[in-house]
């Protein structure tokens, strides 16, 4: 991209356009509308239960007859999607994660009444073993506590199928494992479940932005002090996430994600600009708590800046961001 320098001041005074609201809104380059917004949820099971998130101030851990009342409001606010993350009983927890693949299980049924409830509202579901492991990581481990991959994608496989089951419109796959988009796309096809979107998670990166979630789900205590750089991407590279996310869309990828957000956000335009594919971005949990926690404290105004990061998201290229401020952002667009 080039600039003309032949405009000068005082011929060229840019804060002309400034000047009034009308202006100012006729050059945006950059429009966020409540189209963008994907509401990831915690849910739970049980019956009328809603649990707060200590380090997640607002945000909560609903059971799914509370879950559906919150989707109808989200639907009415215009809101395209949600991303369902499951709280799962410490007694369903296995060294294999059998329960992730359960057809009875929580995430199958959750989907399955959101869908019977509100039918238009697209549910995204998490393909990761970590909140069903004993141990807290996103796949089965060997004897010397390495994540196998192709043992996990195994399971993963299983998993994703189950959703799609169930009447998830798009699975996420989160888990970072290699080969795992290819073979859940033969499997949806050859059950004939062609229209099930893949939302791959390409760019997830190993990054300790992701605390309060694990508290959310559950995981943090499984998983104790280990981490997951073994699979999920080093925070220093980016030209690896160009090779991520084109090998998932060569393997039938309908669309990108890359985790966390607004600290990764030249990958996400190195994505889009050299890719042009549909491409989304997470405003992680740990993004999340920062904001709250400046908002509580009275040292940045919450409206204006949730509006702000959001639309930062778009200007680098974002097609869509996962936020817990989803809800709060659509009210504030319509208002």
């Amino acid at each position: 991209m080039s600039f003309s320098t032949s405009r000068q001041y005082p011929a060229a005074r840019l804060r002309r356009m400034r000047k009034d609201d009308f202006s100012r809104r006729l050059m945006r380059e950059t429009t966020l509308t409540p189209n963008d917004l994907i509401w990831p949820v915690f849910v739970l099971d049980g019956k009328n239960r809603r649990e707060s998130v200590a380090s997640m101030p607002e945000v909560e851990r609903l059971s799914i007859d509370l879950l559906i009342e919150e989707a109808k409001e989200a639907q009415a606010l215009g809101i395209p999607a949600l991303a369902l993350f499951p709280v799962i009983d410490t007694a369903l927890k296995s060294e294999l994660a059998e329960e992730a693949y359960n057809a009875s299980g929580l995430v199958q049924r959750s989907v399955a009444e959101l869908k019977a409830a509100c039918p238009e509202l697209g549910v995204i579901t998490d393909v990761a073993l970590d909140p069903y492991t004993s141990h807290g990581q996103d796949g089965i481990l060997d004897e010397q506590g390495y994540v196998q991959n192709d043992r996990t994608v195994d399971t993963l496989i299983k998993q994703a199928l189950s959703h799609a089951e169930a009447g998830a419109d798009v699975v996420a796959p989160s888990d970072m494992m290699d080969g795992r988009i290819g073979l859940i796309r033969a499997v949806l096809e050859r059950e004939q479940l062609h229209n099930t979107r893949i939302m791959a998670y390409s760019a997830k990166y190993a990054s300790r932005y992701y605390g309060p979630f694990r508290d959310a789900v559950g995981s943090a205590a499984n998983l104790g002090k280990a981490d997951k750089s073994t699979y999920q991407m080093d925070p220093a590279n980016s030209d690896e996430a160009l090779q991520e996310t084109a090998l998932d869309l060569a393997e039938g990828a309908d669309m990108v994600m890359v985790k966390p957000g607004m600290p990764y956000l030249d990958v996400v335009w190195r994505i889009k600009q050299e890719l042009k594919v549909p491409t989304f971005a997470y405003q992680v949990s740990g993004e999340y708590a920062m904001h709250m926690a400046a908002f509580e404290n009275g040292w940045l105004d919450a409206d204006s800046v949730i509006l702000e990061s959001l639309a930062c998201f778009k200007r680098a290229g974002a097609d869509g961001v996962l936020t817990y401020f989803a809800k709060r952002a659509a009210r504030l667009l319509a208002s």
